[in-house]
């Protein structure tokens, strides 16, 4: 692993300092980390590792994307670009969270680039492991800590990802991803 991938680490855990998983006392760095890990497990590509690791940066730290563009490069900062939600901030994030998600399918479906597939696929991955686990114990409360309380609406999302980046099906990482979604959300009769 090249020096991109610790400087990438090295800035992420500076600027997710502090910051925790939502519901949880999990520190927040664990999450970009996981994810450059299974990103890692499907390329060796350091820009693009390093990427997973930047994930979050710029959607919820200080953090900008002058920064990245000049610590990583212009092709680090749009593999970041592609996973940032635009939170539209002004509104409660309740409010937004379907147009934000649908947001992120549409561009995942018209997407060509693997590198932003495996990006999406690293990040969701790490979430779904991590609600399956908490959905395990402490059974459906677990939406109560989300934006979006509906589960059967979190399980659209999550559905939609798993058909928007199915280019990657070949991989373990996206077979895991399938069939955690299947255990927490419920086998829909075969399909996505």
């Amino acid at each position: 692993m090249g020096m991109i991938l610790d400087r990438a680490i090295v800035f992420a855990v500076a600027a997710h300092s502090g910051m925790l998983r939502k519901g949880t006392s999990t520190p927040y760095i664990l999450h970009p980390l996981e994810a450059a890990a299974i990103v890692s497990s499907i390329t060796d590509d350091d820009e693009v590792i390093a990427a997973a690791v930047l994930h979050d940066v710029l959607e919820d730290t200080s953090a900008t994307a002058d920064q990245i563009q000049a610590e990583f490069g212009t092709r680090v900062l749009n593999l970041v670009q592609s996973e940032s939600e635009d939170k539209r901030e002004a509104r409660p994030a309740s409010e937004t969270w379907k147009i934000r998600k649908q947001e992120t399918i549409d561009a995942l479906m018209k997407e060509s680039s693997l590198d932003v597939k495996m990006l999406a696929l690293g990040d969701k991955l790490s979430n779904i492991r991590a609600m399956y686990r908490d959905h395990q114990k402490i059974g459906d409360k677990l939406w109560e800590r989300f934006n979006q309380k509906n589960k059967s609406e979190q399980g659209w999302y999550y559905r939609s990802i798993a058909e928007a980046i199915k280019e990657l099906a070949a991989f373990p990482a996206w077979q895991e991803y399938y069939r955690l979604v299947k255990e927490v959300f419920g086998d829909q009769g075969g399909s996505l």
